[in-house]
């Protein structure tokens, strides 16, 4: 059989008891098709059809724990309560029964408010200060009771994942959401346990959840946890502007159980840190495996001309060149490659990449974001 550049991305992956067919992961994207938070039989197809399109890991949607504000969107899933927890079982029975593996990613939102929404949860928005942003007040600090309450629903909600039949479990802690606010000292003005001066500190609360994660779900379940510099608040903010930063950011969070560090780019081919090994340096996920030895995942804008902000901006975007990806995927920057719009708008991104389809790519509309297909 010919060799094909492309092939890179087909090796299997395994880890603990995660076997994966390919390098190939969908990333998980907020759809808000779940009405009171329960994923119906259109959610189900969703990403049964992914699964048919080869994706060698789904990651699915954010879906809230069981916390009276931990979402900011009445239509995104729960995952917890009989209905919602039903229409997972739904959902992962479709996605095995196309061959596929999953994990859901679980999700608390913190103070952050949704921008296509004003809808607001009953109960007010929790964070670790009370602030949405630094100096920007939104919601209210979490008490001690709080934090733990909150630690114990990401355990009940990876419980709930295993004993369904996920694959895998995904710990949303990037983009300003609820474990992110912990992380960035312009959010976490605590004076206790949970805050302090530096990222190793700050980091205290993911720490727990991680631990509460792997209690829940037994040393040989995967733990993926979702991680970005930057803030949805803040483009530009940065937690760790240095490796050893990274290293006192990460490694207690691996030290805790994580598995996979899921490394959030807006664009996957930046380099972390140009004024080390220069502009065609490792990117965040090559530093992350670098820093703390675990597998890791990139993703931003792959496979596409524009980044998210252009799509929320209301610009579509091209197929593009695939040659960095395989470039790095070649010399083992990192193990995993995330893509998320370009699945979306075509399930079968995976094959025709494959087969050397490249003419059969779509194109990526922001219309995309309206339907469930």
């Amino acid at each position: 059989m010919t060799s094909s550049p492309v092939d890179v991305l087909f090796r299997p992956f395994q880890l603990k008891t995660l076997n994966l067919k390919n390098r190939i992961v969908m990333a998980p994207m907020t759809r808000s098709f779940s009405p009171e938070g329960v994923p119906g039989a259109n959610v189900a197809d969703y990403y049964r059809r992914r699964a048919l399109g080869q994706v060698g890991l789904i990651i699915s949607e954010g879906t809230v724990i069981d916390r009276p504000s931990a979402r900011n969107d009445p239509n995104i899933p729960f995952f917890h309560g009989e209905e919602p927890l039903a229409g997972w079982k739904n959902v992962i029975e479709a996605v095995h029964e196309a061959g596929g593996k999953m994990a859901p990613q679980i999700w608390h939102t913190g103070s952050v408010p949704n921008p296509f929404t004003e809808w607001t949860p009953d109960s007010p928005v929790e964070s670790p200060s009370g602030l949405v942003a630094p100096e920007k007040q939104r919601g209210k600090a979490m008490t001690d009771e709080d934090i733990a309450d909150t630690v114990a629903a990401f355990g009940r909600a990876a419980a709930e994942s295993k004993q369904l039949g996920f694959d895998a479990v995904e710990i949303h802690g990037a983009h300003g959401y609820l474990l992110d606010q912990f992380f960035w000292d312009g959010t976490n003005q605590r004076s206790d346990h949970f805050g302090g001066s530096t990222i190793r500190e700050r980091s205290r609360f993911a720490v727990e959840v991680i631990k509460s994660v792997r209690a829940a779900v037994g040393p040989d379940h995967a733990i993926i946890l979702r991680l970005s510099q930057w803030k949805q608040q803040d483009y530009a903010v940065r937690i760790a502007h240095t490796p050893d930063e990274m290293a006192d950011w990460l490694v207690p969070l691996v030290d805790a159980g994580a598995d996979i560090l899921h490394c959030s780019q807006r664009r996957f081919w930046e380099a972390e840190y140009p004024q080390i090994d220069g502009e065609n340096g490792l990117n965040f996920a090559g530093w992350a495996k670098k820093v703390t030895g675990a597998a890791t995942i990139s993703v931003g804008s792959v496979g596409l001309s524009g980044d998210l902000l252009s799509t929320f901006g209301g610009e579509s975007s091209t197929p593009a060149s695939l040659d960095n990806l395989l470039e790095r995927m070649e010399r083992d920057e990192f193990d995993l490659i995330a893509i998320g719009r370009a699945i979306l708008s075509d399930p079968e991104w995976v094959t025709k990449i494959r087969s050397g389809n490249t003419s059969s790519l779509k194109d990526f509309s922001p219309a995309a974001l309206g339907e469930l297909y």
